[in-house]
């Protein structure tokens, strides 16, 4: 019953016409023979093609694009490439000498995983910036730092209660890459070739890769590369617009560690979004301000082309994200000025520690970028600012902002200073494992989430209640009092001064 049933659908496709596809570009035989199929086994991967640019232009109509409208940055495309919609072959049947998982299917030479190499092809500027980026070395620099292993260890261990205390025994990989190395990506290993009865076609073959499915930032691929284009530009549309918006952000970026989304969905900005998004236009190429958006997203500050009414560049396209922002908010353990390369596993304390700051809160200068670089990036930030805000409003604000930088950083000082007394006191074992305690995790509270929720909402223009009540001053006043009375009561000394 089955073979008649497979043999029927392949009759379906094979003896009746295709499905008319709605795209503007020719398709290529290659890709066609793909769609066959897959119209009916995922129609809404083709539904969600089909509305792309890939589908509705050719790269060689994209390469003559003039000034900047141009979406592709590559000065030629490769001849085969030049005519047809960029579909399911063009991309998946790239390159295929340089993938791992590399698999015979239905006569042609195919990959599962499409990486930022492919899209070089046509997109080398972005790629290039890309790879500048810290989200690029994201798996690395979370995976090869000794002390960071330490502290994901100590959240994602298995938790037994062994003698009288919780022992936490080594994770297995399915917790890992659903949790941290979901955003940060996984590292993507061919583990052979399975072969399955399918519906359509019989017996196939697939590769069988471990750490798929991913599309975290810092995914390192089978081809050698780092990274994911589909984490912003979602596959199979690639939509500009889904890369604007800020929920796409939101997937990473919503905290309580890193609260950049919450904190914007509650500023006036974030407020504005909600309110009059409807009526803006998010696929512009270049975005004007003011025409086509009236507050910024998170693309307006960090990425995207922007142009005043006159068509004046204010901001340049950048997949770096960081070339705007003098200080990395996020505090390990304090806020610093950004690494200046993004393989920050060479970075190094003053104590040997690979951290960008020692537990005084010194910075590591050697590794991070300087005043000038500081003040190249403060000025293209507020670069966009100032075409909706005044020259004394922007400079006010960011006096404000460096003053919470300063003040946060301050306020951790004296958390630490607590718990390094704890540890030379033998109060709390800080030797093995910093992180995994009890007294250890109130002051991480303190630095990892309170700090930086004070920090986002300094730097986003505020975000309600976050500065304060919402995971803000107050939960760090109150940890910071939870952990000196945590001090006391473990040096058996009374509570009440």
């Amino acid at each position: 019953m089955k073979s008649i049933r497979c043999s029927f659908w392949i009759c379906a496709i094979f003896l009746f016409s295709s499905p008319a596809f709605s795209t503007e570009a020719p398709i290529s035989d290659a890709t066609l023979e793909c769609l066959d199929c897959h119209v009916l086994l995922h129609p809404g991967i083709v539904a969600e093609w089909e509305k792309s640019r890939h589908a509705q232009s050719t790269p060689e109509a994209a390469v003559s694009v003039e000034g900047l409208s141009r979406k592709v940055s590559a000065e030629s495309i490769p001849d085969a490439l030049k005519m047809t919609a960029v579909g399911c072959a063009e991309c998946h049947g790239l390159r295929p000498g340089a993938h791992k998982d590399r698999f015979e299917h239905n006569g042609y030479a195919l990959h599962v995983v499409v990486s930022p190499k492919d899209c070089s092809v046509c997109h080398p500027v972005e790629t290039d910036q890309f790879s500048k980026n810290l989200m690029s070395h994201a798996y690395a620099n979370l995976a090869e730092n000794a002390l960071y292993q330490k502290l994901e260890h100590s959240i994602l261990g298995k938790p037994a209660f062994k003698n009288d205390r919780i022992h936490q025994d080594v994770t297995d990989d399915g917790t890992r890459e659903e949790a941290c190395y979901y955003c940060h990506g996984t590292r993507l290993e061919m583990e052979g070739i399975e072969t399955r009865e399918t519906e359509l076609a019989g017996k196939l073959e697939f590769p069988m890769i471990r750490g798929w499915p991913n599309q975290g930032v810092g995914r390192i691929n089978l081809d050698g590369s780092k990274g994911s284009c589909s984490a912003c530009h979602t596959r199979h549309a690639f939509s500009i617009e889904t890369a604007r918006k800020p929920y796409t952000c939101k997937e990473c970026h919503m905290g309580p560690d890193v609260p950049a989304f919450k904190v914007y969905e509650s500023s006036k900005h974030g407020n504005l979004f909600s309110s009059h998004q409807a009526a803006w236009n998010f696929q512009n190429v270049p975005w004007t301000i003011g025409k086509d958006f009236t507050a910024p997203s998170c693309a307006a500050c960090h990425v995207s082309l922007l142009v005043n009414a006159d068509g004046a560049v204010v901001s340049n396209r950048s997949h770096q994200m960081n070339d705007r922002l003098p200080w990395r908010l996020f505090g390990l353990i304090y806020a610093h000025p950004h690494p200046a390369t993004p393989d920050i596993t060479r970075i190094r304390n003053k104590d040997g520690l690979p951290l960008p700051t020692d537990f005084n809160g010194g910075f590591a200068t050697a590794y991070l970028i300087n005043e000038k670089e500081r003040h190249r990036r403060k000025t293209a930030m507020q670069a966009v600012c100032l075409n909706c805000h005044g020259t004394t409003w922007v400079q006010g604000f960011w006096t404000r902002f460096e003053n919470t930088l300063v003040r946060t950083n301050a306020d951790i000082r004296t958390a630490t200073q607590l718990m390094e007394a704890i540890w030379e006191e033998g109060l709390a074992d800080g030797k093995e494992n910093p992180f995994d305690e009890a007294v250890e995790k109130k002051w991480i509270d303190i630095w990892l989430f309170y700090a930086n929720t004070i920090r986002f909402a300094s730097a986003m223009g505020c975000g309600g209640d976050y500065a304060v009540f919402a995971d803000g001053r107050y939960m760090m006043a109150r940890s910071l009092a939870d952990l000196a009375d945590e001090w006391r009561l473990r040096k058996g000394l009374p509570i009440a001064p």
